[in-house]
């Protein structure tokens, strides 16, 4: 992150960094982390999968279902809130 002032001005939103050694400032990184063992070793080599591959990892990844959205999707809850916004 670099460059996180300039993405920060460009996006108007803040870029927060966790402290060092504090592991339960990271949950979603840690948690995601966790994911993604499930298709990529933890030592492996991220090259030796094509772009489709990574696309279909991030979709699934995605398309998971969270109980904090009583078990639906993100997508189920943008579709539902654009009708009723709508």
């Amino acid at each position: 992150m670099a460059d996180h002032i300039a993405c920060t001005e460009q996006a108007s939103c803040p870029v927060y960094f966790c402290a060092a050694r504090s592991p339960w400032q990271r949950g979603t990184n840690e948690n995601t982390n966790g994911l993604l063992r499930q298709y990529l070793d933890k030592k492996g080599d991220i090259s030796l999968h094509d772009q489709a591959a990574l696309d279909e990892m991030a979709t699934r990844l995605n398309g998971r279902p969270h109980e904090v959205l009583g078990w639906r999707t993100a997508d189920e809850v943008s579709s539902d809130l654009a009708t009723v916004c709508s």
